[in-house]
């Protein structure tokens, strides 16, 4: 619940100061796949998830939710995938690679280098997210997770934007 932090403007000699719970009781996790295709538009899928801090309740992504993700995006986009990933553990567990392998007739994966999140075209899609609820003073999770989740909306219907992120990255899609 500790909001990320963000400049504002306020009266001279007034500090600006946004108050909020002291405690951490939760906390958004996003996964997501930016996608780009010559001559079409840019298209992004994303998968939310919410930890409130329960026994039974995942932390984060498992290997099965990336799973169902790039399956979701294969049904959305209607043909073979290429990935290319970062280095984040889950995505180097075994079970997943051998989803890879099993479904390697549509799935090809590059990986990227390790500590390259400037290669990365999704760290820019969630630098937008985290910039827009910088200065949100949430009462609970549920209003943070409302937050992301219209603001990754609001990315998903401009299309200019998930472009930039590629453009951010100095990588270029050869047609």
């Amino acid at each position: 619940m500790t909001p990320p932090r963000a400049r504002t403007w306020g009266r001279i000699g007034r500090t600006p100061v946004v108050r909020v719970r002291g405690r951490g009781s939760g906390r958004v996790s996003m996964a997501g796949m930016a996608c780009y295709k010559p001559g079409e538009r840019s298209r992004m899928f994303y998968a939310v998830r919410e930890y409130s801090g329960r026994k039974d309740q995942p932390k984060g992504f498992g290997w099965r939710d990336l799973r169902d993700l790039l399956i979701r995006a294969r049904i959305q986009l209607a043909g073979p995938i290429v990935l290319v990933w970062d280095n984040v553990r889950i995505h180097l567990t075994a079970p997943l690679r051998e989803f890879i392998a099993a479904n390697a007739d549509w799935l090809t994966v590059f990986q990227l280098p390790s500590y390259s999140p400037d290669l990365n075209p999704q760290e820019g899609i969630w630098s937008l997210v985290k910039r827009d609820i910088g200065n949100l003073a949430a009462a609970d999770l549920a209003q943070i997770t409302r937050a992301v989740k219209h603001r990754l909306k609001q990315i998903q219907y401009r299309p200019d934007l998930v472009d930039g992120c590629l453009a951010g990255t100095g990588l270029a899609m050869d047609g």
